[in-house]
């Protein structure tokens, strides 16, 4: 079905690459601070050159422009029209304590007027990745975003999850996996469809 753009809009942001750019000189001051507040000599031999490259880390990833999301083509196919990305890997940032985690994530839509290029489900991902973010809002904006573009309603992204802030601090729970999703229009709705996209979207999970 037709995407419902005033639904979508509640769940959108602007992608990271719409914050201001990381200002690098600033950040490797702030890192000498920090290694001289965690007790460490930020001038010591292999400390020496750790804040500027935290700095240019820091830039690469938030500032990592994922390219054209926009490109689509006419659908003209008498298939059922289900397409799905599987095992497409992420990574981001956990807005609360600043460590990674990174996702398998899946994606699948039914063309409704228009199909997107396969890259460009993956550039919609990267485009809600690279920030501080959480993998719940990563999961609804990825395919808020998709529907829009394509145009229906009827999208899924299934996300699978491993956090350091679980794995390696806290309750050190190495190994476990978050799992998010986020069913729009038939996905949601047809018990048939949705059963078949979450068999085809998690058969490669552990």
């Amino acid at each position: 079905m037709p995407a419902d753009t005033t639904a979508l809009a509640a769940i959108l942001r602007p992608a990271p690459r719409d914050r201001r750019p990381v200002d690098t000189a600033r950040v490797t001051n702030l890192v000498r601070q920090l290694l001289d507040a965690i007790g460490e000599d930020p001038d010591r031999e292999g400390l020496v050159d750790t804040p500027s490259r935290v700095a240019r880390w820091w830039a690469e990833f938030l500032d990592h422009d994922a390219g054209s999301v926009d490109t689509v083509f006419s659908h003209m196919t008498d298939a059922d029209g289900l397409v799905l990305l599987r095992g497409i890997e992420a990574w981001s940032l956990c807005e609360h304590h600043l460590l990674p985690f990174r996702l398998n994530v899946s994606i699948a839509y039914l063309p409704h007027a228009k199909v997107l290029g396969l890259s460009k489900l993956v550039r919609q991902l990267r485009a809600h990745t690279h920030g501080l973010q959480l993998q719940e809002r990563i999961t609804n904006q990825v395919a808020a975003a998709i529907a829009k573009a394509a145009g229906t309603d009827d999208v899924a992204v299934y996300a699978e999850g491993e956090h350091l802030c679980m794995s390696m601090r806290g309750v050190e729970a190495g190994g476990v996996r978050t799992i998010t999703s986020c069913r729009l229009g038939r996905t949601a709705s047809d018990p048939d469809l949705a059963a078949r996209i979450e068999r085809l979207a998690t058969a490669t999970w552990h």
